[in-house]
């Protein structure tokens, strides 16, 4: 019994909480229920004969909607029409049907908007045909008539919004697919580009100048390139598996692990109030944050590195700094474009990559020497 009821509740849990099964068969029920006690007491006949139509309408559209959406809302626009046209009865039943498939035809996907504008202006004349010749007030049709208009603009609202949510669905979509596409290629390209590179050296060592032991020493590096690869593939493809902390705490951990890693301090400092921003922002700064990392341990090992995160007005910010060793400078590869000072080294392709990626957000990277510092610092409109 539980593992019914549990199907049960997740059945409705996926449904439409508009337009679904669930409302289709209170609908259903209403329809049922409204023409079991009907009782007109003039054009009995008439009004008999149109309910049945109507409600032979109704399981027909709830019978076929799911194979052929065009046939079944046209069933829905016969049926509000049969229903509109008898409307005028005393009895309720009539207007019960005009409105409940009324409704539904205008929440539903498949008809334009000429369609809908059509059907409900011709249900309006037919209604308030059907009123004036059976003697209604003037007061009694406008109302209805307002009520009604009222009920296919409030379907009209809704079915504009889900629209909309599915074509936002659908953009987030695209997004993470390109996101996810930038991941990979971003991984394969740099780690396949250099084995090919390495490849190509270790053949013309070994061909043009004979030379085995050069040749092996390259193919030896290929094998390390091609390991190093593989883990960062697997690392990529882990962390697109995995629902991606908020910015502050996924640095944090990056933090902490790069001083437990190497045994030096290391600290995360947050300014302003912390809230979400778009996964693209985040990706590009947990990346910078990484790559930032990575070359202060490379190029200033031993020393400490300090990670500042601020929220600014429509924009996030991320720096990182570590004491620049005595020399020339660490090779990050940065160049002009990145806002470098005359005499600063460039070379490297790491750091080049990421204010490529924070381009594609809209974002700026900006590396060099500040009061004796090498400074890192990355920022992304939201």
């Amino acid at each position: 019994m539980r593992e019914v009821w549990g199907r049960a509740v997740r059945l409705l849990a996926a449904d439409d909480p508009e337009s679904g099964r669930l409302v289709r068969l209170l609908i259903g029920l209403v329809l049922a229920w409204s023409l079991a006690t009907a009782a007109p007491d003039r054009l009995a006949a008439l009004v008999w004969a149109a309910l049945g139509g109507s409600m032979a309408c109704w399981l027909a559209f709830v019978v076929l909607d799911g194979r052929f959406p065009r046939v079944a809302a046209a069933l829905l626009a016969a049926a509000s029409a049969v229903a509109a046209a008898v409307s005028g009865s005393s009895d309720p039943a009539p207007t019960v049907f005009l409105f409940a498939t009324l409704l539904l035809f205008a929440a539903h996907g498949t008809p334009g908007m000429g369609t809908i504008v059509a059907v409900t202006a011709a249900d309006l004349a037919l209604m308030t045909g059907s009123m004036a010749w059976q003697g209604a007030p003037r007061s009694a049709i406008a109302v209805r008539g307002a009520v009604m208009l009222c009920t296919v603009l409030f379907a009209l609202h809704r079915r504009h919004y889900r629209r909309a949510q599915q074509e936002r669905a659908r953009a987030m979509a695209l997004d993470e697919r390109a996101r996810i596409a930038r991941e990979l290629h971003d991984v394969l390209a740099h780690s396949l580009g250099a084995l090919g590179v390495q490849l190509e050296v270790a053949e013309a060592v070994l061909t043009e100048r004979g030379d085995v032991a050069g040749a092996v020493a390259r193919l030896r590096r290929s094998r390390a390139l091609a390991r190093e690869g593989l883990v960062e593939a697997r690392a990529a493809v882990a962390a697109l598996r995995e629902d991606v902390p908020p910015l502050p705490d996924a640095l944090g951990r990056m933090v902490a692990e790069h001083r437990r890693d190497h045994d030096v301090p290391a600290g995360l400092r947050t300014t302003g109030a912390r809230r979400p921003v778009s996964p693209a922002a985040e990706v590009c700064l947990l990346r910078t944050a990484r790559e930032a990392l990575t070359n202060a341990a490379r190029h200033a090992p031993g020393e400490p590195v300090t990670v500042e995160l601020g929220y600014g007005e429509g924009a996030v910010r991320l720096v990182v700094r570590n004491p620049c060793p005595a020399g020339p400078g660490p090779a990050l590869g940065l160049g002009p474009a990145l806002g470098l000072g005359p005499g600063e080294a460039s070379g490297g392709h790491g750091l080049q990559g990421m204010r490529e990626r924070l381009a594609l957000a809209g974002g700026t990277l900006r590396a060099g020497r500040a009061g004796g510092l090498w400074e890192v610092r990355a920022e992304v409109p939201e």
